[in-house]
């Protein structure tokens, strides 16, 4: 499994191969092993790939900054916050109170950049090995494999600088060829087509998932999911130079490239489908460090325990470790009180992707205030094995792409290119639905039959079921929704503090089992707390809510601005070439 690493080894002597423009990319490898070695051999070659995922983890990957710090303040979740704001850093990153000097843009972006110039390397020396056209067809089917694995990891890397940045410097060959290493930025939707039109020769060079070793490693099934998002993404809004969010008059070509590879997935059932468990996908697979054997995981970065993931450490309940009297983690990703209250009570997503308690060192729950509930789907409590060691790094894998999300890409796209749900849409989205009502399906309601019905309807299914996996905000952007949404929790948020309707009915305080292993409330979610209630303890509930939390969600954001990052002051810097846009 690539979880375990052990090609780092090998790449540490190749790291010379992975060199990069070192005016913006600040990558200085030193080795002298020869590059004529490294590509030829499949092993060699692999362990190169490998290297190039290597690029998606760590703390400056989507072992931290990517999945836990980028994605938010959104209408689900918010980022750290405490009294140190303004500090130029994770706070303002949360708040939308950037500048380009802020200490979480440089190492995230160059790393980015690190992994599309060991993708580049890659891409041009995998196929102009002698084994590619001429080795046995064990070894050109590898070969071909791993041609289609960075030609997929490079559109990764570029997605999510796109969709953090917008328009950035784009190479699609080693930096080595370049005549000139100072590019400017080259418009976002010349590097999505270019994105998109390499995915669809990786699709005919990888695997289905079954006919490999069942590892973490990218197969048709993720190609096919990554090109679907991409191409939504490329139909979508983005915010321009102009100073406004636009999308291109050609939006539906793209929308159609989404709904046609979703439908091919949809026809693979014995490849990729949904666990019949909301719960399993999380604390049965991904936190239990094992493969889904629905294959509803398309896409994860591969993390190494005590290196890689703080997933579950930064995010998550609060807890402690044997021998250890120190309550551990961050807790830093918090649900919106409203978010959690939008969930339908027999929603069985709501209990798994909200954690509303911390850790005792023998494992029972403290019950935290509502405002301190802490987003649930990496938590410590379920990783197996137990952690037993109070470094930060878990090695919990962050989910880039599943299943539900191609059955709801595919009812979005449906509805859009039809002007109205088909058939086919409406039974994609209840599929989703139905899972999270598992036992209750009949309070699912009415699927809506009208266009903007449904897509109203897409918008809140997909909060459901995608809330803490880093997906929510971009969503937001691409349908040019974010400030609105930003509004409106606020303006929610206000009525839940001053119990107006539908709040009005919400507990003050919420009374729990203290001593339990699980959480066991005395009293309802949904109804006016009691007086009291013998044996149990006390905890603020929507008493907890304060003006300054409210103000706290997305406090600087700024439509048509905020939607992206400003490059790093760094890059701006040493390349003259490189533009700071957006009112930055």
């Amino acid at each position: 499994m690539i979880k375990q690493r052990s090609f780092m080894l090998l790449f540490v002597l190749t790291a010379a191969l992975f060199t990069s423009c070192k005016k913006y990319l600040t990558l200085e490898p030193q080795s002298g092993y020869d590059e004529d070695a490294m590509f030829s051999s499949v092993i060699n070659a692999r362990s190169a790939v490998l290297g190039v995922y290597d690029q998606l983890a760590g703390d400056q990957g989507y072992g931290s900054r990517l999945s836990l710090m980028y994605p938010y303040d959104n209408d689900e979740m918010i980022g750290v916050t405490n009294s140190n704001a303004p500090d130029n850093s994770s706070r303002d990153l949360s708040r939308y109170n950037l500048q380009s000097t802020n200490a979480q843009l440089l190492s995230p972006f160059n790393q980015l950049y690190s992994g599309i110039e060991r993708a580049n390397i890659c891409i041009k020396k995998i196929p102009a090995m002698a084994l590619y056209q001429a080795g046995s067809e064990t070894e050109k089917t590898e070969l071909r494999r791993l041609h289609g694995e960075v030609l997929t990891l490079r559109a990764q890397f570029y997605f999510e600088l796109i969709r953090n940045w917008g328009d950035v410097p784009a190479s699609f060959g080693p930096s080595a060829d370049q005549e000139n290493l100072f590019l400017g930025k080259t418009d976002r939707d010349i590097i999505y087509d270019t994105l998109l039109a390499n995915l669809k020769t990786a699709e005919e060079l990888v695997p289905w998932r079954t006919e490999v070793t069942s590892d973490e490693r990218i197969t048709k099934g993720t190609v096919k999911a990554l090109r679907a998002r991409l191409a939504l993404y490329r139909g979508g809004y983005s915010l321009r130079k102009s100073g406004a969010m636009e999308r291109s008059a050609d939006y539906l070509d793209y929308y159609k490239i989404t709904r046609d590879e979703c439908y091919d997935l949809l026809q693979r059932r014995d490849q990729h489908t949904l666990n019949p468990s909301f719960r399993s996908v999380f604390k049965g697979a991904i936190d239990s460090s094992a493969i889904d054997p629905y294959g509803e995981v398309l896409f994860e970065v591969a993390m190494a325990r005590e290196v890689d993931s703080k997933l579950g450490y930064y995010d998550g309940p609060r807890f402690y470790i044997p021998g250890n009297t120190a309550l551990l983690g961050n807790g830093s990703v918090r649900v919106v009180p409203v978010y959690f209250y939008s969930f339908d009570s027999v929603d069985l997503r709501r209990d798994v992707t909200c954690a509303p308690y911390y850790n005792n060192a023998d494992n029972s729950k403290t019950v935290q205030t509502l405002v301190n509930m802490t987003s649930g789907k990496f938590r410590s409590d379920w990783i197996t094995p137990a952690l037993a060691s109070a470094i930060q790094a878990t090695g919990v894998n962050w989910p880039i792409l599943r299943f539900s999300d191609v059955l709801l890409m595919f009812a979005e796209a449906e509805n859009e290119l039809n002007n109205g749900p088909t058939a086919d849409a409406k039974q994609a989205f209840e599929e989703v639905r139905r899972r999270g009502f598992s036992g209750n399906e009949e309070k699912m309601g009415a699927t809506p039959l009208d266009k903007q019905g449904f897509f109203d309807a897409l918008v809140k299914e997909r909060s459901f079921e995608f809330g803490g996996e880093g997906i929510r905000k971009y969503d937001l952007i691409r349908w040019n929704l974010l400030a609105q949404k930003i509004t409106e929790v606020r303006d929610n948020y206000t009525k839940l503090m001053n119990r107006q309707a539908p709040y009005d009915k919400i507990p003050q305080y919420m009374y729990y089992r203290p001593g339990s292993l699980l959480v066991v409330f005395a009293n309802s979610l949904y109804n006016p707390s009691p007086s009291e209630a013998p044996g149990y303890t006390r905890v603020n509930w929507t008493r907890s809510i304060t003006a300054s939390w409210i103000t706290n969600v997305a406090q600087l954001f700024k439509p048509n601005h905020s939607e992206l990052l400003p490059i790093p002051q760094a890059v701006i810097d040493a390349n003259p070439k490189i533009t700071q846009d957006y009112g930055y």
